[in-house]
């Protein structure tokens, strides 16, 4: 049985599809370990593992000093492991306050306007005011990017970000002032 310094020279040495078979064979249960250790699901970390050593097939010849493969295997691993966190969408609760109506029975003489407008106090002036022009003013998101200078993402992230500041003040109204349509 070969040990990895011998399966590793003989793949740096002979790049083809059996040494390739053996590297990947002595380095794979290492690689799901590494990515197990670190919070990955076995089907995730397999499927990392597997991402890796597809780079290692590709980017083995650039090493300029074999001694230093571990090291750059597990480097390769852990920005293959950074990527996959970063791709990650969080679980965020947000709400849509376009389809929020207010029973006019106990609202204040403003309307709808006002209640939101007292909503806003929770939200920095930049989130409010992107608020009041996509929402009171029903403003598209170009719109308001062209207003005030800035990327429309910037603007989208603004408008995401207040949605969820509001959504906990708004989920703890009273069931009778919440009619979603």
């Amino acid at each position: 049985m070969k040990n990895d310094v011998d399966i590793l020279a003989n793949f740096l040495q002979n790049p083809n599809d059996a040494s390739f078979t053996e590297l990947f064979n002595s380095f794979t249960k290492r690689l799901v370990a590494f990515f197990q250790a670190r919070g990955c699901r076995w089907d995730q970390a397999e499927d990392l593992a597997q991402e890796v050593m597809f780079k290692v097939y590709c980017k083995a010849s650039r090493i300029r000093d074999r001694r230093a493969f571990r090291g750059w295997l597990f480097k390769v691993a852990n920005n293959a492991l950074c990527e996959f966190y970063r791709k990650q969408t969080p679980e965020i609760e947000t709400i849509t306050l376009e389809g929020i109506q207010v029973s006019t029975g106990n609202t204040s003489p403003g309307g709808h306007a006002f209640e939101f407008l007292h909503w806003m106090a929770f939200l920095d002036s930049r989130e409010r005011e992107v608020m009041r022009l996509r929402f009171l003013e029903h403003w598209e998101y170009h719109e308001i990017a062209a207003a005030q200078n800035i990327p429309i993402g910037t603007v989208q992230w603004r408008v995401f970000n207040a949605k969820k500041k509001l959504a906990s003040h708004l989920a703890a109204r009273p069931e009778r002032l919440r009619k979603a349509a």
